[in-house]
């Protein structure tokens, strides 16, 4: 693999890293920085400082596939091109998170490929299997649950939240609370997603989701596709793309995606007169977080590390919650101090605690839903 690994700094070292906060030791055990295309940490670059240097020389970071409405990304590329004065260059904003890993694929060794990623876990997983993503590990690296990041660092979770059924009440006489529902005949080709399962991270929790409501598990995604297909046979699954035009223009007046988009909704859609509510489905709650990678041949080496510093501090993750995202770190951030209590009140709150899916789990799900959903619902 192109990147190396962290190398065998003494213990002592890397306690003492940890406890200044630096999160990570050197490489190599010589202490002798590395360029940043083979650090696995700020440390091994010679320390934040530098490694801001050699992104602001580098001078842009390319991006793929973010929304700025998704998960406060817009304010996010805003902040990193002001703080850092490194322009950022978003490509395919409506994109999927299939279509990132293809891109980084087709455009290998060009100056165009994506420096960094944004996958649903199970599209992290696929792309961590196929050699494409670099080990790094940011400062508070080891604070985030061993449960949301790859235990080799080629990628961690950032932001997530539950999967929720929005609805136009002003179209819709009696919104949906459940799965069960969707499936009620005034309902007729109104319920929708946000792309298509086998490729967005978004629709493919939608079916995680269904199947827990439908007797399934995180061992047996069937269910959430079969109920899909029979959700599409009694004519009431709409194949639209939810996206916030459509939404205004009434032709998807159901929208299952998570709640942070949904959430979001109900503000950016009052100016079209659209009066939406959200609802987080009882029979069905699924929980997920986003990851972010690095492009193990990013073009722009640096400033792909230093992206993924400035969406785990306390900045970036704060950010995710001005549009209702749950950061990875907010317990962390509660406890010391850091978090922006007045943002995190505003999220909704959920019955129990969320548990999640193992990679395993994540990858045999992936593979039925690919495998299955195209002639279980065909296009």
């Amino acid at each position: 693999m192109a990147v190396s690994r962290r190398g065998a700094y003494t213990l002592a070292a890397c306690l003492c890293a940890v406890a200044l906060g630096l999160g990570g030791c050197g490489s190599e055990g010589s202490g002798k920085p590395v360029a940043p295309a083979q650090a696995a940490s700020a440390e091994d670059v010679g320390g934040m400082e530098t490694l801001i240097k050699e992104a602001q020389a580098e001078g842009q970071l390319n991006t793929s596939t973010l929304l700025p409405h998704w998960a406060s990304y817009g304010a996010l590329m805003d902040g990193f091109a002001k703080k850092y004065g490194i322009k950022v260059v978003n490509d395919n904003p409506d994109g999927s998170s299939q279509q990132e890993i293809d891109d980084i694929k087709r455009l290998r060794g060009q100056a165009n490929s994506p420096d960094v990623l944004d996958l649903g876990d199970s599209f992290a997983q696929s792309a961590a299997r196929e050699d494409l993503l670099a080990p790094y590990r940011t400062v508070p690296y080891n604070q985030i649950p061993s449960s949301q990041k790859d235990s080799k660092a080629r990628w961690v979770n950032s932001y997530g939240g539950y999967v929720a059924i929005g609805c136009d009440a002003n179209r819709v006489a009696t919104c949906p609370v459940s799965f069960n529902d969707l499936l009620k005949p005034e309902y007729k080709g109104m319920v929708a997603l946000t792309g298509k399962p086998v490729t967005a991270g978004s629709a493919f929790a939608a079916v995680y989701a269904a199947a827990l409501a439908n007797g399934g598990s995180f061992d047996d995604i069937q269910p959430g596709i079969d109920f899909f297909a029979q959700l599409d046979k009694v004519g009431n699954y709409n194949r639209a793309n939810a996206s916030v035009s459509a939404i205004a223009a009434g032709q998807t007046p159901i929208v299952i995606e998570w709640d942070f988009l949904n959430l979001q909704h109900t503000d950016e859609l009052k100016p079209s007169g659209v009066d939406w509510k959200v609802s987080i489905p009882f029979d069905g709650s699924f929980s997920q977080y986003y990851a972010q990678a690095v492009n193990k041949d990013a073009p722009h080496p640096a400033a792909a590390r230093l992206w993924e510093e400035y969406l785990a501090a306390p900045e970036g993750q704060n950010l995710r919650l001005v549009e209702f995202a749950r950061p990875v770190l907010m317990d962390v951030m509660a406890k010391n101090g850091t978090l922006d209590t007045a943002l995190a009140e505003r999220l909704p709150t959920v019955e129990g605690t969320p548990t999640f899916p193992t990679e395993a789990q994540l990858a045999k799900a992936h593979e039925t839903v690919r495998t299955n959903w195209p002639t279980a619902v065909p296009d």
